[in-house]
């Protein structure tokens, strides 16, 4: 029974780079990892699925090309060359991760599944066989998240892709039903009507991107439903039926039965963590109803010397969350400081054509909040860049307090609409109120230049 003063259970991207800082601190460090260096990020999610999204866009771009000017008498989309470059995009990120796992001295990477036998004792089935038990001074639990797959009657026997097989299926679907309209639904439903598809959305909620302003996800629906994106909310499936012409599915909406062929489903219904073969309860970690394993705000565990990161805490599940929890850890018990989880920014991309980006508060979480505010707004049409460029979909909202002017949340719909909402989120982070923002010399004629008149409008509306 080999000991370590660290075991990082997951190469995600919080648990890779702390079991490196780890060993690099001269912690006997062992990482353990059960199929693919690099977590869901590098393997079947923001990698892959951005490297093909750009693809789906160089197909609309060429499709529209006559309104630039440019004639594109014919072309057609080549899957298997979009996949192929997919997969040399994927091996080059995880390849080069897992070397530097490899070359960290001591570090010792570990193929095989984890599970808790003891409080501090870790039993791990091989990839190569056999088993092994360690046993260490502290535990992190990187272990992730899968997605989640409801019980629809029929779903299994007629057959279904999720956001990590769908990934590796060499045609393009006729018609392609996505259940679950969240971001990873529609960021797969504009790229496969891009690569051809048709494409059905059903949301089960009644309202679209309940997340957003209503304003700020009616810019989003229009824009997927003027590529003839179909979107249905208050749908759910009930019923899965195979035949011999593809799928037929049976749908509630707005409390009427009806039914829908497809070629293709794509489950896009959210996603669970990965404590069910883990055995957490064996180390005394408590668990919420959901499975995701409970944490404080310094990401510790019900467990002494137990932490868990990422996505398994059950907290936003974005790659760069996982690395922030990475550098709150390490900063506490490498250099004895006191960083928390409270009250950090979270900002977010939705990588549709045109981005989603958004950090703070909403205008409605504001309101709701009773907090004193303006509401500061420009469309797309009135950004110059945007008109330059072609594109004058979307537009930037910003909500700040009424007193102080400082900016409390940001969304803005557009051509690199997540750089646009990351020059405000610096903004909110040093400070800076919208007044300054406003007489901010940005460069022209940038996207970023729009901010001027983004707050300018603010002040006329006083």
């Amino acid at each position: 029974m080999e000991h370590y003063d660290a075991v990082i259970i997951g190469s995600g991207q919080g648990g890779t780079p702390l079991a490196k800082k780890l060993a690099q601190a001269g912690w006997k460090t062992a990482l353990i990892e059960k199929e693919l260096v690099g977590g869901t990020c590098v393997n079947n999610g923001c990698t892959p699925t951005k490297t093909m999204i750009a693809s789906a866009k160089a197909a609309y771009t060429v499709a529209w090309a006559a309104k630039w000017g440019v004639e594109v008498p014919d072309f057609r989309v080549n899957l298997a060359a979009i996949l192929h470059r997919k997969t040399q995009v994927v091996d080059q990120f995880r390849n080069g991760s897992q070397l530097g796992l490899e070359n960290t001295a001591n570090l010792t990477l570990i193929f095989g599944e984890a599970f808790f036998t003891g409080k501090k004792q870790i039993q791990i089935t091989l990839t190569k066989g056999g088993s092994k038990v360690i046993t260490a001074n502290k535990i992190f639990i990187d272990a992730g998240t899968r997605p989640r797959v409801p019980d629809i009657p029929g779903l299994a026997e007629a057959g279904y892709f999720t956001s990590a097989t769908l990934l590796d299926f060499n045609q393009i679907p006729e018609h392609l039903v996505i259940l679950g309209g969240n971001y990873i639904g529609l960021e797969f439903g504009q790229m496969y009507r891009r690569f051809g598809s048709k494409v059905t959305i059903l949301e089960h909620n009644k309202l679209f991107l309940k997340r957003e302003d209503e304003d700020v996800a009616a810019e989003v629906q229009k824009f997927l439903r003027d590529e003839d994106i179909q979107i249905f909310t208050q749908a759910s499936a009930t019923r899965v039926t195979k035949t011999q012409n593809g799928l037929l599915i049976t749908l509630e909406t707005s409390g009427q039965e009806s039914t829908m062929a497809c070629s293709h489903i794509l489950v896009a219904a959210g996603r669970i963590p990965n404590t069910n073969k883990l055995n957490v309860e064996a180390a005394g970690v408590k668990t919420d109803k959901q499975g995701y394993i409970v944490v404080n705000e310094k990401l510790e565990t019900t467990a002494a010397d137990i932490y868990a990161l990422g996505d398994i805490t059950g907290g936003p599940k974005f790659t760069h969350i996982s690395y922030n929890d990475y550098v709150i850890l390490y900063r506490n018990l490498l250099e004895q400081k006191h960083e928390t989880t409270a009250n950090r920014l979270v900002p977010y991309c939705l990588f549709t054509d045109p981005q989603v980006g958004r950090v703070g508060l909403t205008e409605k979480e504001a309101r709701q909040q009773g907090q004193n505010i303006k509401v500061a707004k420009l469309p797309m049409t009135s950004v110059a860049r945007a008109i330059e460029t072609g594109d004058t979909r979307g537009l930037l909202k910003a909500i700040v307090d009424a007193e102080s002017g400082q900016i409390l949340g940001v969304a803005v719909v557009g051509q690199e609409g997540g750089e646009i909402m990351s020059v405000l989120q610096m903004a909110m982070v040093g400070k800076i109120d919208y007044k300054k923002m406003k007489e901010m010399v940005f460069a022209h004629p940038l996207y970023a230049e729009s901010l001027n008149n983004l707050f300018l409008a603010l002040d006329k509306t006083e």
